[in-house]
């Protein structure tokens, strides 16, 4: 079958005689019809992805439509189209029994530790799959991002009368802008481009922007009456900016690590302790985050078309990836199709 593979860092090779994937107990055979480009897929491309080896295929937002499928608890048969969990949890140990399975001890993620999607078909254990409810295979396929956005609010404590400010208006961040945005809570969104920022505002409806060049700090406190916000939600994956955002959180506040840079962080523990702050990682996400960006979308609360702004077929991505990578190219979210 056709498929890509990523041989090494910075080699994306099309081919065409991949191994048909088989069926195993408990799984399903789908035919992929959509593949969402994400900042994982990017920085193994570059080489720079922790948790990563080659060669590896690609691609863990995914939809598609079921081909093969036994019996099984979810009613879930041939033709069903579906949007895919792409984190696969083993259920016995500690996490997966107290219900986060999204950092399960000896997680295995489809694209990065598994091979991916990026290919016409694979096979996918029946409870990660997520049948379709009035969403098209293009929103069904970026329900992962949002999802991960979805959970990181979750692990925020964000409510509605919270003001919060998301760093980062890449994909991710904007997906929890959108999603903060559609619970009812006020955001502010700060990045370094211009351009992102006049998307956060159109797009994800954040009501204030920073740049984050132009005296951040000082523009949060003239936005929230003198004070930080008491959230703060990084989603860059960069050193600099992780480090910096423990100045950008209120008294009584909590910071939260939505992106992921391969290095350590450090801070100054006597400010941390006087402002007594919560310090979270957000990994993943669960059923219940893919659930909450599909009732999302399908209110219209979110609007993923717009989210697109690139996609090409299978057989002329390797043309494009280079093109993506690119600050000129614009990308917020691109789609690759199989027919």
């Amino acid at each position: 079958m056709k498929g890509i593979v990523c041989e090494d860092a910075g080699r994306l090779v099309y081919r065409e005689d991949l191994p048909e994937p088989v069926r195993g107990e408990g799984e399903a055979i789908v035919a992929i019809r959509r593949i969402g480009i994400c900042g994982t897929d990017l920085h193994a491309y570059q080489g720079n992805q922790p948790y990563f080896t080659y060669p590896r295929i690609l691609g863990h937002e995914l939809s598609g439509v079921i081909e093969e499928i036994g019996d099984n608890p979810e009613g879930l048969r041939v033709g069903d189209q579906v949007s895919m969990i792409p984190y696969l949890h083993c259920g016995n140990c500690g996490a997966c029994l107290s219900g986060k399975t999204n950092c399960c001890r000896s997680m295995r993620v489809l694209g990065v530790h598994l091979d991916g999607g990026m290919r016409e078909r694979i096979s996918v254990p029946v409870p990660h799959l997520f049948r379709m409810e009035g969403l098209s295979l293009d929103q069904a396929a970026l329900l992962e991002p949002l999802a991960i956005g979805a959970h990181a609010l979750r692990r925020s404590g964000l409510h509605p009368g919270v003001r919060a400010l998301v760093i980062g208006a890449g994909p991710i961040g904007l997906g929890v802008m959108a999603m903060a945005a559609a619970s009812g809570s006020e955001v502010a969104a700060m990045d370094v481009n211009a351009d992102r920022l006049a998307f956060a505002k159109s797009w994800a409806k954040s009501v204030h922007t920073v740049l984050a060049t132009e005296n951040p700090k000082d523009r949060l406190l003239e936005w929230n009456d003198g004070e930080l916000p008491s959230v703060v939600i990084d989603a860059t994956g960069n050193l600099r900016s992780m480090t910096d955002a423990f100045g950008l959180v209120g008294h009584g506040g909590s910071l939260v690590y939505v992106g992921l840079v391969n290095g350590d962080i450090t801070f100054n523990d006597p400010d941390f302790h006087a402002r007594e702050l919560t310090l979270l990682s957000s990994r993943n996400a669960t059923r219940e985050d893919f659930r909450r960006v599909a009732d999302a979308v399908t209110s219209l609360k979110v609007d993923l078309n717009a989210y697109i702004t690139h996609r090409c077929t299978l057989d002329r991505m390797t043309e494009q990836f280079d093109a993506w990578l690119k600050p000129e190219s614009c990308v917020i979210k691109a789609i690759v199709e199989i027919n």
